[in-house]
């Protein structure tokens, strides 16, 4: 089994720009060191932010936020990715909407996502579903993704375990 690392809209708007999420913050490091493990195994970590256009329809349900070339819509400097990663820009919730992310994961003979970042009822939540019905396997490390509250997180969760039959794990089980 090959598995690829997702960090998903870990941008400085998330995190403490206009959609700030203290409860996000705590999934920075964990993050950190699970990118760091997956690149001395040679996994790939695959970064999928969003960019924004002020046309996007997500934008009329959400104010604006990680807008395109802006400070808000660059990853976090602690998780700046590194030589040898993949960067990918979306313009709505899920990591495989019109980014080329299904065709790199092939080309990567990846099989399995680890998914992390930030929301997880939204974004996370949608690209476990893409991934689900891709015919990828899913795990999802509790300490690398977060929601805007407990419930929410929770819920999520639990939906992308029962229905996309995802793992739901210790980031230290990993790798």
């Amino acid at each position: 089994m090959q598995p690829a690392i997702l960090v998903i809209d870990m941008t400085n708007d998330f995190l403490t720009g206009k959609l700030r999420n203290d409860r996000a913050l705590k999934t920075i490091e964990p993050i950190k060191d699970l990118v760091s493990r997956a690149r001395k195994h040679s996994v790939p970590v695959i970064y999928v932010s969003d960019a924004h256009y002020s046309a996007d329809h997500e934008l009329t349900i959400w104010e604006n936020h990680s807008m395109k070339g802006t400070w808000g819509g660059q990853i976090t400097k602690e998780l700046t990715p590194q030589v040898g990663d993949y960067s990918l820009e979306k313009r709505t919730y899920s990591a495989f909407f019109e980014t080329g992310l299904d065709s790199l994961l092939r080309e990567l003979n990846v099989d399995n996502l680890i998914l992390t970042g930030v929301v997880t009822n939204i974004c996370i939540q949608h690209s476990a579903a893409d991934a689900c019905l891709r015919g990828y396997e899913i795990t999802v490390p509790t300490e690398t993704t977060e929601a805007l509250n407990d419930k929410d997180y929770k819920h999520a969760l639990n939906y992308i375990k029962t229905m996309y039959g995802a793992k739901i794990v210790s980031s230290t089980e990993l790798l």
